[in-house]
């Protein structure tokens, strides 16, 4: 009896090691997606400017500031009918861990994809706006205040490394152009079958 336990064990322990710590992570049967079965997401395989020719990604991407990245997303919703978004910070750092825990780093996962810095969908407010005179008559017309100025001033935009999962909102002006990923929820029949951990990070 003890044997018999052993081996299954055993064997439990080489399936664990076979599949590896980010086996979550497939390949759409259309090779367009990488689908995060646990997160309840499919990422695009190509960042944005580039195209899945049956073997890899071909093409250049698209270099975009915050602003065009947030466009490409909505002109691919609109193109596809699927919910495509700029991911969150939390979704990319989850991907970069996930990927960093597969053999090659992912790039079987996501072939060609540019290194370095990804734009996420977040948005940081820059509190250095400057104060708003409160007398100028143009400022009091537009109802211009220092504190819904600075409330409105978004002048940063998140993004993430993704060759460490560092993440930084204070840096990355939302005029800088920086690859773009996308990312959707998975349709409901692709989701698991059983309740999967789905942490809250596209909304």
């Amino acid at each position: 009896m003890k044997i018999l336990a052993s081996l299954v064990l055993s064997l439990l322990a080489l399936s664990a090691v076979a599949q590896g710590p980010a086996a979550h992570l497939t390949v759409s049967t259309d090779g367009e997606t990488v689908i995060d079965a646990q997160a309840g997401m499919a990422w695009s395989r190509c960042v944005e400017g580039m195209y899945w020719n049956g073997k890899t990604c071909e093409g250049e991407a698209v270099l975009a500031t915050h602003k065009e990245a947030m466009n490409l997303a909505a002109d691919r919703r609109k193109a596809d009918g699927e919910d495509w978004r700029v991911p969150r910070v939390t979704a990319l750092r989850q991907l970069v861990s996930d990927m960093q825990a597969l053999r090659d780093g992912g790039r079987s996962r996501f072939p060609r994809a540019p290194e370095g810095w990804y734009w996420a969908g977040s948005a940081n407010v820059d509190s250095s706006a400057p104060v708003v005179n409160q007398y100028n008559y143009g400022n009091l017309s537009q109802g211009r205040t220092s504190e819904n100025t600075n409330r409105m001033a978004f002048l940063h935009g998140w993004a993430v490394d993704m060759d460490t999962g560092e993440a930084r909102g204070d840096v990355l002006k939302r005029t800088t152009r920086l690859p773009v990923r996308l990312v959707r929820l998975l349709s409901v029949e692709k989701k698991c079958k059983r309740d999967c951990p789905r942490p809250d990070i596209l909304r």
